[in-house]
């Protein structure tokens, strides 16, 4: 089974990030979570086996009925659809 890629930072929780490889507001997702310095992992759907990318794409679409990307789920429960970059900051940075 395919891991996810860890990054490492602060705890702010769980914070899961389901990714294209080839997706530009993924990309963007991911540079801010970089920018702000907490620790996430992420996965790119577009990247697994068939078999997995079905499992994946399941799992993501209980978060995210519409199957968009990106998708981040923190702490299991706050769901963001898109790069909805300040909905993420002000979401992680409530210090």
């Amino acid at each position: 089974m395919t891991e996810w890629t860890v990054v490492e930072g602060r705890d702010k929780g769980s914070i899961v990030l389901y990714a294209l490889s080839t997706c530009i507001h993924c990309k963007k997702t991911k540079e801010l979570l970089n920018e702000l310095g907490v620790a996430y992992k992420y996965i790119f759907v577009d990247l697994l086996p068939e078999d997995e990318l079905n499992i994946f794409y399941a799992e993501m679409k209980k978060y995210n009925p519409a199957g968009s990307f990106p998708t981040m789920v923190i702490n299991g429960d706050k769901v963001i659809v898109g790069s909805r970059l300040e909905e993420i900051r002000e979401a992680l940075n409530g210090d």
